[in-house]
């Protein structure tokens, strides 16, 4: 690495992190902190490694091809209790919905209604109008209906890297 100040370097992203208030690419980062993209990236990662290392409430993650702090996730009942407010959750049929997009996209809405057995007008609307789903094209076929895939924003809200990141399947699964 031949950054000048790594310390400081280091410091002056950490800091960058700490207050942007959106997740930060790594080249912004560079750019901001005048070195190189690879010896941004190098200190990010060590930034990650020594913020997952040490305890406490905040940790380093890439996402999305994004940087940004964030609280580790044992610290969410407290700050659920901190920022709760009544009716900012998903009902239970947007997550459903949101659920089997996340894991069959690309995939229509007849597709989906087939599998939960339900209309999901309104979850669809919800999950839209949060930008936690979009339209990703349309099937070839009769009507051509509308294929649904999920956004860099669920990614964000999620913290996941990308849609690879989702937990297996099968951790789901219930035997009956």
């Amino acid at each position: 690495m031949a950054v000048l100040f790594k310390d400081q370097t280091k410091s002056a992203l950490e800091a960058l992190l700490f207050v942007a208030s959106e997740p930060l690419t790594v080249q912004a980062l560079a750019r901001i902190t005048e070195i190189d993209v690879a010896d941004a990236r190098e200190l990010l990662l060590e930034l990650a490694q020594e913020y997952g290392a040490r305890p406490g409430g905040l940790k380093i993650v890439e996402v999305a091809d994004t940087w940004q702090m964030c609280t580790r996730s044992e610290c969410a009942p407290y700050i659920e209790r901190l920022y709760r407010k009544s009716g900012t959750g998903l009902s239970r049929a947007a997550i459903e919905t949101l659920a089997i997009i996340a894991y069959r996209q690309p995939i229509t809405r007849s597709e989906v209604e087939l599998i939960r057995g339900v209309k999901i007008d309104s979850p669809i609307n919800t999950l839209l109008e949060r930008n936690l789903i979009e339209e990703k094209g349309r099937r070839d076929g009769p009507g051509r209906p509308v294929l649904y895939g999920t956004t860099h924003e669920f990614l964000k809200h999620f913290g996941l890297k990308d849609i690879s990141d989702l937990p297996p399947l099968e951790e789901f699964l219930v035997e009956e």
